[in-house]
């Protein structure tokens, strides 16, 4: 997950492009303990480097001072970065201020712009999701933005499984370990969305919640944070196309998460069908912080609806899409195939 500094506010730091650029450390310091070989922990992913977090980690946690360990585990993720800075070219430059680490290549002003919309953006999602969203931890909240597309998903392919075909995305949330967010370079007001998309998901990371929980949270947060006055949708037109989609199996599908792993148009309805189901929900903050901090990720929430929302998923998923109620169309997690999904698959 993403994590915080301790300071807020601190001067902004350009850690690249000058003359006294310092090459990526090979190795990590820390009292009392042997370093840590940087190098050795470095897994290579289509050439471009990744951590080896669980390793990463297992180090610090031999550290004795909690500040210390806290310090040691900040270097292991500017180490990493300054690793992929070099693999990515000279044009790349490591920026940090307040919470946000940012690696680009985009102009300085553009730079300096997105860090400080991350910084903001964080904080307000804190006091959207009050009750729910959450941050903590010792670390950055990391950005890196790649140059085009080819660069993007020779990097996000390391965090995919081998076989299968994915739907296509502009920006994901990794939660690997060390929880970043990566994306394609574009003007920052089309990179805003993807922002404040993937940070919702970064401050949802403590929960075990269910892939259509996390991902409505996203969209809505999203669209109320950075409004795309361009983006109209056909309300009629998408509520024809999910009557003429969902059966009984494809809102098990849904359930599980897995019909947002779709490259049909799964993919869109389930975000859709996510966002309206958070929307419907959230009308009565109070309770329904109760149910998402409750909701598990075995049941797709299911108890957790009827205990604080006094509600049957199925029977609101048939209400919201003006079907009759149908007992089959409530979570049944026994007919699940695979594990259910998380979520913070992509924002597209």
């Amino acid at each position: 997950m993403f994590h915080r500094l301790k300071t807020l506010f601190q001067r902004p730091l350009e850690i690249a492009g000058t003359a006294a650029e310092a090459a990526a450390p090979v190795e990590i310091a820390a009292p009392g303990v042997p370093p840590f070989d940087v190098k050795a922990a470095l897994i290579d992913a289509d050439g471009l480097p990744v951590m080896d977090w669980q390793r990463a980690g297992a180090w610090v946690q031999t550290i004795a001072d909690e500040a210390a360990q806290a310090s040691a585990w900040i270097d292991c993720e500017r180490a990493w970065l300054a690793h992929l800075r070099e693999a990515l070219g000279p044009a790349y430059r490591l920026q940090a201020e307040g919470d946000a680490l940012l690696l680009s290549s985009l102009s300085r002003p553009v730079a300096q712009a997105t860090l400080t919309f991350v910084n903001r953006t964080q904080q307000r999602i804190l006091r959207t999701l009050d009750g729910v969203a959450q941050a903590g931890g010792s670390g950055h909240d990391i950005l890196i933005v790649f140059s085009d597309e080819d660069l993007y998903y020779r990097y996000v392919a390391h965090y995919y499984p081998e076989a299968g075909e994915f739907a296509a995305s502009s920006g994901m949330y990794i939660n690997h370990g060390c929880g970043h967010f990566v994306t394609v370079s574009a003007d920052l007001h089309v990179v805003e969305p993807v922002i404040a998309h993937e940070l919702t998901h970064a401050c949802l990371g403590h929960l075990p919640i269910p892939a259509w929980l996390n991902e409505g949270l996203a969209v809505n947060t999203e669209r109320r944070l950075t409004p795309r006055p361009g983006l109209v949708q056909d309300a009629r037109l998408m509520h024809q196309r999910h009557l003429a989609f969902w059966g009984e199996t494809e809102i098990q599908q849904f359930w599980s998460g897995k019909s947002f792993l779709r490259n049909d148009e799964a993919n869109e309805l389930s975000y859709d069908l996510a966002r309206l189901l958070v929307e419907q929900f959230a009308t009565d903050w109070v309770p329904f912080a109760a149910f998402a901090c409750a909701a598990e990720l075995g049941d797709a929430g299911a108890a957790a609806a009827r205990e604080h929302l006094a509600l049957d998923l199925g029977g609101a998923v048939c209400a919201v899409l003006g079907r009759e109620p149908e007992p089959a169309w409530s979570p049944q997690p026994q007919t699940w195939a695979d594990s259910p999904e998380r979520g913070a698959f992509h924002w597209h």
